[in-house]
């Protein structure tokens, strides 16, 4: 006996709109019963995840200062996944991009000059991208598995990273603490608005959201971009390329991720330290299937995901829950998206293995 997965001849339209809101919901549902079963009061404990961080001005910038990351990087993503290309290290070339961007306010710490922001974006970026393009040379030019390849990168650069705080960049005035010196008035993002710490980078995110979105419904690099997700034998006849589409995709992402890495460490931190991310780079995975892949779907798929952030820290405040629970939390929400697709999408048989080995040979 074995669980096959069998395609569903017609899908509902229906359904398939409302699987996010319907994985939302089972999340909730399913968290208040992990909070009931910590000794928690699942009502409180919602109400902290969910209420309490927008309740103040400052807790709604803090809540754009999240998602920033979450949105830039899961758009990113969104065109790797939709070429069937699976990125899952940009939490690796988001640390990249951070440290790329950092070398000019931290190696040359005396250059004061305009254009030292820029050019640590611009740096963030190739960082980012730099580091992405491991993975895709080794599956354009070796058919080498790019989830297991992006995803051991993330270690490197999370070591990397530590070693540089720990060592060559450590601060001399920093009594001995792993972190490098804090970032001059020119290399820090500037905010948004008087009124909070909302930096740049939230604008950075909406603007590549609109950018791509615009790109995947209105360019030809968009038309190509679905065709070979849907089918690589397809976009062959229509002449176009799988490799040159997973450079592309992948440096893409990279970029991207590198972009909202340096954008964290000069608009929100103003340093580097052993750990710039909670984890920005995996939640943005489920930023992105929360979105449907659609860049529009991620802005607010990255606030809702950026409110789990928040809720997380006033939960562990106010009903003494650690931060794991968030972890499992933002968790459960990947699981239900993920099972509600495959629901919609197909049906699941039981197949006695005898009756499939008959089936086989009268095919044969």
């Amino acid at each position: 006996m074995r669980i096959e997965l069998e395609k569903r001849p017609k899908v509902s339209a229906l359904f398939s709109v409302l699987s996010p809101f319907i994985a939302f919901a089972l999340t909730i549902v399913f968290g208040g019963i992990m909070f009931a079963l910590l000794g928690k009061n699942p009502v409180a404990a919602l109400y902290s995840f969910f209420v309490e961080p927008l309740s103040e001005v400052w807790s709604l910038h803090e809540l754009a200062i999240k998602a920033a990351p979450l949105i830039l990087i899961g758009v990113g993503l969104s065109v790797c996944f939709r070429s069937n290309n699976w990125n899952i290290g940009a939490e690796g070339q988001f640390i990249m991009g951070a440290v790329a961007g950092s070398i000019l306010p931290v190696v040359f710490y005396d250059w004061q000059s305009p254009l030292v922001l820029p050019l640590m974006l611009v740096l963030g970026m190739i960082g980012g991208a730099l580091f992405a393009a491991i993975p895709a040379f080794l599956k354009a030019h070796m058919n080498t598995n790019e989830i297991l390849t992006s995803l051991m990168l993330v270690y490197v650069a999370q070591l990397f990273l530590d070693w540089l705080v720990r060592g060559p960049w450590r601060n001399p005035q920093g009594m001995n603490f792993p972190e490098t010196r804090s970032f001059g008035a020119e290399a820090i993002l500037p905010e948004m608005l008087a009124s909070g710490r909302t930096h740049w980078g939230f604008a950075f995110a909406i603007i590549a959201a609109l950018a791509v979105w615009f790109m995947m419904r209105y360019t030809l690099r968009g038309f190509e971009i679905t065709v070979l997700g849907q089918s690589e034998r397809a976009g062959r006849f229509a002449g176009f390329s799988s490799r040159r589409m997973i450079w592309f995709s992948m440096l893409f992402s990279g970029a991207l991720a590198g972009l909202a890495g340096i954008s964290e460490v000069s608009g929100a931190i103003q340093q580097l330290r052993p750990v710039i991310s909670p984890g920005y780079g995996f939640t943005a995975i489920i930023v992105a299937f929360l979105g449907r892949l659609n860049p529009l779907g991620i802005i607010a798929a990255g606030l809702v995901l950026a409110l789990t952030y928040l809720g997380g820290e006033a939960a562990q405040l106010s009903i003494g829950v650690s931060d794991k629970v968030t972890r499992v939390f933002q968790g459960l929400l990947l699981f239900f998206v993920l099972s509600c697709d495959t629901l919609i999408h197909y049906r699941i048989r039981l197949v006695r293995e005898r009756f499939a080995a008959l089936k086989t040979d009268e095919a044969h």
